[in-house]
């Protein structure tokens, strides 16, 4: 079974099409990089493949689960970590996941195993406003393992973070994978994409303009062998950015 398939899903706000019938399939254990500039409508995307939001047309199942008809099947098998960082900073790390272990209803000893995993342990019981930037983005991603998802959303996970907090998310994210868990990545690092993801997708203007491995993109689409994942962005994506600087 796959983890994630999406068939012609659309969704319009007030006439305007953020989604534009994307149909696509993730396996089991990868980690996809759907990459889009700002607007592209990838966190729309997101929201449905969640549950939080109604296509305007179209079908998914993630998990297993439609994300109409099962919703709540779905939730208890995903975790979502998107770029705001929506946590309780007047508790500490662990009250913070003792409070949504409760929600998830899952055994305490999970609050533990997390805060270990993200290398959270030794500042569990520090209030989260002492909280660095990145620690916050690991006890998010904590926050989201607690009840084991299958299937892991992450909307720019190391936005705003120094090469070594990042470069230490990444490894938490690889690691996932290689235990089988499903990670749907968002990122503007194309060099984190291209390490991390066996596929990406390049989504502009709410359509999957390619899709395939970052060595076959770079093979078909590349100009030489120097050409990177950026370069191909930069090159496949931002077509109104493009059309405004030829008309210049």
């Amino acid at each position: 079974m796959q983890a994630i398939v999406a068939r012609n899903l659309t969704r319009d706000y007030d006439g305007l099409r953020a989604v534009d019938g994307i149909s696509f399939a993730v396996e089991p254990g990868e980690i996809f990089g759907f990459l889009g500039p700002n607007g592209a409508g990838k966190t729309t995307t997101i929201r449905m493949l969640t549950g939080q939001l109604l296509p305007t047309c179209g079908t998914a199942e993630v998990a297993g689960y439609d994300i109409v008809t099962e919703r709540q099947q779905l939730k208890p098998r995903i975790g979502v970590v998107f770029e705001s960082q929506n946590l309780y900073e007047r508790m500490s790390a662990r009250e913070n996941l003792v409070f949504y272990a409760r929600l998830y209803r899952c055994p305490k000893t999970r609050v533990d195993e997390v805060l270990a995993q993200v290398g959270l342990t030794q500042r569990a019981r520090d209030k989260v406003l002492k909280y660095s930037n990145g620690m916050k983005q690991r006890l998010l991603i904590a926050r989201a393992l607690l009840h084991n998802p299958q299937v892991l959303f992450l909307d720019e996970p190391t936005r705003g973070l120094d090469p070594h907090i990042a470069g230490h998310i990444r490894g938490i994210i690889a690691g996932l994978a290689k235990g089988g868990m499903t990670v749907f990545l968002t990122t503007h690092h194309m060099e984190e994409a291209d390490q991390l993801s066996r596929r990406v997708a390049f989504f502009d203007r709410g359509r999957i303009v390619v899709l395939d491995t970052p060595a076959r993109l770079k093979a078909e689409y590349g100009r030489d062998d120097n050409t990177t994942l950026e370069d191909l962005f930069v090159q496949l994506t931002g077509s109104d950015l493009r059309r405004a600087n030829e008309e210049l």
